[in-house]
Order: structure tokens, then sequence, then C-alpha cells
């Protein structure tokens, strides 16, 4: 664990998690996704790396960087005709390749018993994020899931993070963010809010770079990393 800047920190009471990268890797299933999008223009596929590298910005700057990364860049009402053509297809892979990031049910289950408020903050679509969590059986534990499409503004704007912050009844500073990019670092940041990241998740920058307050290796050690960062504070 490397503790970065200090912050205000206090006891939380509602922590916040982003999904892909930190409680799931989805990566191959938003792979095969894009691919399937591609082959029916008659692109060539994409690797399961470099569509990682695509993942955080929402479907729609997925598409386009998926496009652009095939040597077919597309705009306007191309990009978008190409967005609706991703709708049913990447509903149709959600679930198959997908698989829980180590640690996610024992620690789930930790704060759920410590009476911890939790919540899931993602720039994926509203309803595929309620469907990928019910097939691991994992909304018994959130008070609060806000998608992509349920805010005005993507993260790293703050309106999910609000958003979700209200609907569990927490002020940001009695919360915690938790995922993987600088995405939620900046999201974290302009909701007022301290931020762990986690290694191993899609960023394409060394997440000790970013700006967090502190990184750790997995989820299974985010209870003792936020004793080491309320000492800290």
């Amino acid at each position: 664990m490397n503790v970065g800047a200090s912050r205000q920190f206090r006891p939380q009471r509602a922590i916040l998690f982003d999904l892909d990268g930190t409680l799931i890797d989805s990566a191959p299933d938003i792979t095969a996704a894009v691919n399937e999008l591609l082959a029916g223009r008659d692109l060539a596929r994409l690797r399961v790396d470099q569509v990682k590298a695509m993942i955080g910005g929402g479907v729609t700057k997925l598409v386009e960087r998926a496009f652009a990364a095939s040597g077919s860049p597309l705009s306007g009402s191309a990009l978008e005709e190409a967005n609706r053509d991703m709708a049913p297809i990447y509903r149709r892979h959600l679930t198959g390749l997908t698989r829980l990031m180590p640690g996610v049910r024992e620690v789930l289950t930790h704060f759920h018993l410590n009476g911890t408020a939790m919540g899931v903050v993602t720039n994926k679509p509203q309803l595929a994020t309620r469907e990928i969590l019910l097939h691991f059986h994992l909304t018994e534990y959130l008070g609060a899931i806000v998608g992509g499409d349920a805010v005005t503004h993507l993260k790293p704007a703050p309106d999910a993070l609000l958003l979700a912050l209200d609907q569990l009844g927490v002020e940001p500073t009695d919360a915690l963010m938790v995922g993987d990019s600088s995405t939620d670092v900046g999201a974290a940041r302009a909701a007022g809010m301290p931020v762990i990241l986690l290694r191993g998740g899609y960023t394409q920058v060394p997440v000790e770079e970013i700006g967090a307050d502190l990184v750790c290796d997995s989820l299974l050690d985010l209870p003792s990393a936020m004793q080491k960062l309320g000492a800290a504070a």
C-alpha cells in the first residue's frame, strides 16, 4: 500500500465502488462485443489488452476508440449509427466472460456486516450495470446503483457520485471512493471525497501517478488501507 497526499479523512459511513476493473473483470466480454461490432463492418478484431485501454469513458467513447484503433475512425452520423448498432450487441455480452475481481464478495460482506452503506457508480449503462450485479448476487450489499445514463455528465464529473450519496443519505466527507483509474480520482476530487485506487484495473497510467490518497494491491487490502489512511490524515 502506498499513501499519497493526506487529506481530511473521517470514519467512513459509505463506500462507493467503480465497477469495471474494480469489482469485475469485464474486459473479455467488452472485447467480444467490440469485435462483434467491428466484424459487422468487416474490420479486424482487437485484442483484449487493446480494448482494456479503451474502457472507462462509457459505451459511446468505447465505440469511438474502437473504430479509431481499427484504422476506420468514425464521427458524426456514422458514429451515432455505430453506437445504435452497439447497444444490443453490448447487452449480449455482459456476464458470459466477466468474472469478479479477487476479494469482492468477502470485502462487501465485511463492510455490510459492519453497517457501512455501499454503492456502485459507473459509466456503464444503468440496466447493464444492474444485470451484472444481479448475476453475481451483489445487489443485496448495495444501497445505490448509478449508471452513466442516470446522470447528465459521466465520470470524471461528480454527478454519479453525488447522486449515489444522496440516495444513501451520506455527505461526501463521510464517504470514500474506490476505483482503478484517473476517471475515479477526478470524480472523487470533484465530489470532495477521499479516493483509494486498486492495482490491476483498467488504467494505462501507473496508479501511483494518478493522485489517489492511497493505492493498494486488491480489495482484500481495503479494510486495512482505510485504517492506514485514517491514521495518516
